[in-house]
């Protein structure tokens, strides 16, 4: 066992060492994506940086400080610390059916004074710690051993509930694709995943009816938005009226008409894209996707990279949530799927999603730092 990280020269590393590691062109892209944030959350307000670009700024700010923090710690505390994080997170998420607060006809939030958490955010950064955690002490055969999977599918199941009940189907379900995708990266049989599949398809006539009458119509507006054009389908069919009006070019910054003229809802938040694409056209949307794909790219190679199963679950996890925000978004405002309430990663305005997101990046540069580390498989070692 190795009980210290060592750099190129064979010396254990040092936090200057760990300086030079950080790779300072994945946060230039970062900054890059949340300066065409900002831009837009200036021209949201008319020109203004508030209220909301200069609170956005203050939560990137912080949000960069704790990416540092995060990344510069030795590997092995933050897997020292998986589950009680794990814990805390889901300690929040009950919180939230006693002490939490009502927003936009859903109880998500828990006021705490400086901040109001949304905890669900939370559970996606430590599900995928926890998840990390518990199969880098687990052998390949062992993963695939039903009495192995007990934990994991509690881990998954809880939040999922919780989560669901508040109620906010989005989160919910993108805490149980992370969750599978990790079960996978891990290496459980295929078997498992068709039964699932299988299961989940007969499922859903049990879940449709468990669905809240705003859910359904979310569903029944995503397959017909004509239906109602000035009710439930209104949202969608201004967004790609936008989307559409936009051309290569765009009308230019500040010159979205469906934006400002306020044809487009959520235009801060959900529908965010939807007013970058007006203003800046079909190039400008294409620049932003294309940052995002090298943000991508950076992370899954983290991932292969990386020597122990911990950073590479961890990597992969971390940017499989972040691909799942930019995907769910951008289909959704283009009507390719119904409308959640899942927000542009470092565009839409958000302060839980902001800081999560944040604290995700800053595991994710913590393995690369420390990618070639090996750490023991023995799932007591370190306790």
């Amino acid at each position: 066992m190795v009980d210290a990280f060592l750099n190129a020269s064979g010396r254990e590393m040092s936090l200057k060492d760990k300086f030079f590691e950080f790779n300072w062109g994945f946060l230039l892209l970062i900054f890059a994506i949340a300066a065409m944030g900002l831009a837009m959350l200036y021209s949201v307000a008319e020109g203004n940086f508030d209220p909301w670009a200069s609170r956005q700024a203050v939560r990137f700010g912080i949000g960069v400080c704790v990416l540092f923090v995060v990344a510069f710690v030795d590997i092995r505390v933050w897997m020292n610390l998986a589950y009680p994080a794990y814990g805390v997170a889901l300690a929040l998420l009950v919180g939230v059916e006693f002490i939490g607060f009502r927003g936009m006809g859903a109880q998500r939030w828990i006021d705490l004074g400086f901040i109001q958490l949304q905890p669900s955010e939370l559970m996606k950064i430590t599900l995928i710690l926890a998840l990390a955690r518990y199969f880098h002490g687990l052998t390949l055969d062992q993963v695939s051993r039903l009495r192995f999977l007990v934990v994991p599918a509690l881990m998954i199941g809880a939040p999922f509930y919780l989560t669901l009940r508040q109620p906010d189907l989005g989160t919910a379900m993108l805490i149980a694709i992370v969750g599978v995708v990790l079960l996978f990266m891990a290496g459980l049989a295929w078997r498992y995943f068709i039964i699932g599949g299988l299961a989940a398809i007969g499922a859903v006539p049990v879940a449709w009816g468990m669905l809240h009458e705003y859910q359904k119509q979310r569903v029944l507006t995503f397959l017909d938005p004509e239906s109602d054009p000035l009710g439930s389908g209104y949202h969608i069919l201004q967004s790609k009226i936008a989307l559409g009006s936009g051309g290569v070019f765009g009308k230019g910054f500040m010159e979205g008409t469906q934006s400002h003229l306020n044809f487009l809802p959520e235009k801060h938040t959900d529908f965010i894209f939807t007013m970058l694409a007006e203003e800046l056209g079909l190039v400008g949307g294409l620049t932003l996707l294309g940052l995002y794909v090298m943000v991508l790219m950076f992370g899954l190679t983290v991932g292969l990279q990386t020597r122990n199963q911990f950073g590479r679950l961890l990597a992969i996890g971390i940017t499989v949530n972040f691909f799942l925000y930019i995907f769910i978004n951008t289909a959704m405002v283009m009507g390719l799927v119904p409308v959640v309430g899942v927000p542009l990663p470092l565009v839409s305005y958000g302060g839980t999603a902001m800081l999560t997101l944040m604290l995700g990046f800053g595991f994710l540069m913590s393995v690369y730092i420390h990618r070639n580390y090996e750490i023991t498989r023995n799932p007591g070692a370190f306790w």
